[in-house]
């Protein structure tokens, strides 16, 4: 049986180029491979989102980028968390378990606190409804970034410590993590995030993609001075796209000299384009038929709410509230 693997991204603004290459692409590749459950973390966006209408429209922007990028609803379990009421519950009863000192060393809420931010309960308890998200579904496989490593080692420890107190309830996930992309760069160099405002939107007009690719920051090497493409931020991106031959045939152009950086930008564009044109095509078809979308949505929630059901009740009665 094809092991079962999970996981989701916010619908708390624009996809970018980091969303697909270090989490949607590897969902699209693996999906033959597993058993799929891909969701949209539409519960934890509320930590930040407090808009009804942009929270909506987010939710339905992310589900038709998900689609258009490949995922197969046929193959693919894509689903709202929030139609999955179970899930909640069993948050509660894994914060039953889990004490304070133990939530305040996850990384998100120390940045918080350390950028003297007022933290909600929802960012506090985030490790944990990330927990349930993925031990709910006897989830096997958990594709993450090497920064988001974490949440899947929260789980793994809720899991062991509800384990040791309740009797033998969950399976222990494993992080799976792509090294060769686990982190795109952004325009900056630093990890492509929409917090820290230098992304290269995914599925953004010809303009905007033109002008995050032109803002890529470079060093002051003049066109005719030889350069390292390793530390070259555009580089970095080229090699999402290259093959090893094209790549090595662009590092010898950086390093003989004679390449500007505009004209490494204006590559990369071109890439940008060419690999987003019949993703764009599939999301504008999907666009025209919300119904269908949600229709989607609803069916793998369906599913989905199937496993949750059939897992609460063992829970339930592992922990004593089933009589």
């Amino acid at each position: 049986m094809k092991k079962r693997l999970l996981s989701g991204i916010k619908p708390s603004g624009t996809m970018h180029l980091g969303n697909y290459f270090g989490a949607i692409k590897q969902f699209v590749d693996m999906q033959n491979d597993y058993d799929s459950f891909v969701f949209i973390a539409d519960l934890h966006s509320i930590t930040t989102v407090h808009n009804k209408d942009e929270l909506s429209k987010n939710i339905i922007n992310i589900a038709l980028d998900y689609l258009a990028c490949g995922l197969d609803p046929e193959k693919v379990c894509l689903f709202k968390q929030s139609d999955v009421a179970e899930v909640t519950e069993l948050t509660w009863y894994f914060n039953c378990l889990t004490t304070v000192p133990y939530l305040e060393r996850a990384t998100a809420y120390k940045d918080a606190k350390a950028k003297g931010k007022e933290v909600n309960v929802g960012v506090f308890d985030y490790p944990i409804l990330m927990a349930a998200d993925i031990l709910i579904y006897d989830s096997e496989v958990v594709p993450v970034g090497q920064d988001q490593k974490q949440h899947v080692e929260y789980a793994r420890d809720t899991a062991q410590k509800f384990n040791s107190t309740f009797g033998e309830t969950f399976k222990i996930p494993e992080a799976l993590i792509m090294k060769e992309v686990a982190v795109v760069p952004g325009t900056d160099g630093k990890k492509m995030s929409k917090s820290y405002k230098n992304t290269i939107p995914l599925f953004g007009t010809d303009e905007e993609i033109k002008k995050a690719v032109m803002k890529i920051v470079t060093d002051s090497k003049g066109t005719d001075e030889p350069k390292d493409p390793e530390t070259c931020n555009i580089f970095k991106l080229h090699k999402l796209f290259l093959n090893k031959e094209e790549l090595a045939t662009l590092s010898d152009r950086y390093t003989k000299g004679g390449m500007s950086y505009k004209e490494s930008k204006e590559m990369l564009l071109s890439e940008i384009l060419d690999l987003i044109k019949p993703m764009r095509e599939k999301r504008e078809n999907y666009s025209e038929d919300l119904d269908n979308v949600r229709a989607i949505l609803k069916n793998g929630a369906n599913k989905a709410k199937v496993i949750a059901l059939g897992k609460m009740n063992i829970i339930r009665n592992n922990v004593g509230v089933k009589i």
